[in-house]
């Protein structure tokens, strides 16, 4: 059963991104306030949903959360600041845009920086251990979707509505038969395995 707090006493948010291991658009990343008396059972690390239990959860969090907001760092700023920092600054526009602010952030994975005024955590797995994590994945995760899905009626010869921009066969594929678009991640090899 995953946790509600870190902390005993603060206002937490939790943090996550997706879309780190794609080809082409943006990263997106979550924050995330729950109330004391949240509870849901099914909530969990979005990629041990499905998509229809993502879509069901994001219409809960959205409702019941304190403070949500999402964050984003386009296909253009990774090229120019590398992923892992185009991540991080997606996780701290999210912070920012919350209409309640926290005192203290809760990040999934091993790496952040200082957000002014605020302390944090990293923790591994997070998004499987504390559920202001696991919500903030799963929004990051159905709002990168929404968007992956909106940029595939632009582009439909790379399937972005199925495969999410991942680096799939069919993917990799469609890159080498038409090229990239203006949303590819340049700095990223597009023959890499998915």
């Amino acid at each position: 059963m995953l946790k509600l707090r870190f902390t005993t006493d603060l206002i937490e948010c939790g943090c996550d991104e997706a879309g780190r291991g794609c080809l082409a658009g943006p990263v997106v990343a979550a924050a995330v306030i729950l109330p004391d008396s949240f509870h849901n059972e099914l909530l969990n690390d979005s990629k041990k949903l499905t998509e229809r239990q993502r879509d069901s959860l994001r219409v809960i969090i959205e409702r019941e959360a304190i403070s949500w907001a999402i964050g984003i760092a386009d296909n253009r700023e990774i090229d120019e600041i590398n992923i892992l920092n185009a991540s991080i600054l997606a996780m701290h526009r999210a912070v920012q845009a919350l209409e309640c602010k926290p005192e203290f952030i809760l990040v999934d994975g091993n790496r952040f920086k200082e957000y002014p005024g605020i302390p944090h955590q990293t923790i591994v797995r997070g998004d499987s251990s504390y559920l202001s994590i696991a919500a903030a994945s799963v929004l990051a995760k159905t709002h990168r979707d929404e968007l992956m899905q909106q940029l595939d009626l632009l582009h439909p010869e790379y399937d972005w509505k199925r495969n999410k921009a991942y680096p799939t066969n069919a993917h990799r594929e469609a890159i080498r038969r038409h090229g990239c678009t203006p949303y590819h991640r340049m700095t990223f090899r597009m023959d890499q395995k998915g």
